[in-house]
């Protein structure tokens, strides 16, 4: 289902203030929040709905991400929660004839805990099962891009634990069956492998989108140029039109993160330029810019 619009949600116009945003949301949120509709579904849904505006359009880089792009310039499918299956909750794939399961924030509910310990859980009895056994990987940033195969140590053995692209950190892979062995010929613990990833040095991600800033000078933003920008595919070649302002979002398609349990459709990287002010300027410099500040001036400058 296609998302609203985020100025329609919080009944606003696209030219509003983020004071009129701010008043807009509180009285929204006051309304719909779920302290006030105990039990009240659609109430809640609405809460959640007019929060997730409110996150984007309060933020003014991801409001100009989205004035410009709409939903695909903050965080894809995936939202401003970063989920890469496209919504809520937990998901269970196949990825290259492994079988596991992804949980945002991971661990078993508590009908797994008594299960472990007691073999039944939520009241009814069921067989006896074995230990759960966690452990953490650390990827680098291009690992949870791609993807990877890791090794890892459980139960006084090697498993190979293949990384499928797009993870993000904070996930946790649930292998089930990996675990310990139960007694009395019962069903085996699971293996949670826990995901970690290191920041990169120049490159964010929101979601399915990879983020990053350029910055150019003042001459180039007035007259156009073209950058080198780093991505996770290499350097692009990208061009900046003449007269881009300080903060305005580009993106290039097709360079972000790879949305799972899909056919290799990958999110936008989304580069916002940054105009770069010059300092310590020379006395013909300021002159240049003396006549560019006055164009009633008769002294021809390097503007015109």
């Amino acid at each position: 289902m296609a998302k609203r619009d985020y100025y329609e949600i919080l009944g606003v116009s696209k030219n509003a203030s983020d004071d009129e945003i701010k008043k807009a949301y509180r009285k929204l949120a006051v309304k719909y929040h779920p302290d006030k509709n105990p039990g009240n579904k659609e109430a809640e849904e609405k809460f959640k709905e007019i929060s997730e505006a409110h996150e984007v359009l309060s933020d003014k880089q991801k409001r100009a991400r989205y004035d410009q792009f709409g939903h695909a310039g903050v965080g894809g499918a995936g939202g401003p929660s970063g989920n890469p299956f496209g919504g809520a909750g937990n998901g269970n794939f196949n990825f290259n004839g492994q079988s596991f399961n992804f949980d945002f924030g991971g661990g078993g509910g508590l009908d797994d805990i008594l299960g472990s310990i007691f073999g039944f859980g939520g009241g009814q009895r069921r067989p006896t099962r074995g230990a759960d056994y966690r452990t953490t990987v650390v990827l680098n940033f291009e690992e949870a891009v791609f993807g990877t195969t890791k090794v890892v140590s459980a139960d006084g053995k090697d498993l190979k634990v293949k990384i499928p692209a797009g993870i993000d950190d904070g996930m946790s892979i649930r292998l089930s069956g990996k675990g310990g062995a139960a007694p009395k010929g019962g069903t085996k613990g699971d293996l949670y492998v826990f995901i970690r990833v290191k920041p990169h040095k120049t490159l964010t991600r929101e979601g399915n989108i990879i983020l990053s800033d350029k910055v150019i000078s003042m001459v180039d933003a007035a007259l156009g140029t073209e950058v080198d920008v780093e991505t996770v595919d290499g350097n692009v070649r990208m061009k900046v039109p003449a007269g881009t302002q300080s903060g305005t979002p580009f993106k290039l398609s097709g360079h972000g993160v790879p949305l799972m349990r899909t056919d290799g459709d990958r999110g936008p990287h989304i580069v916002t330029i940054i105009v770069e002010t010059p300092k310590n300027l020379s006395k013909r410099q300021k002159e240049l810019l003396e006549e560019f500040r006055d164009p009633k001036s008769k002294k021809r400058g390097f503007w015109g």
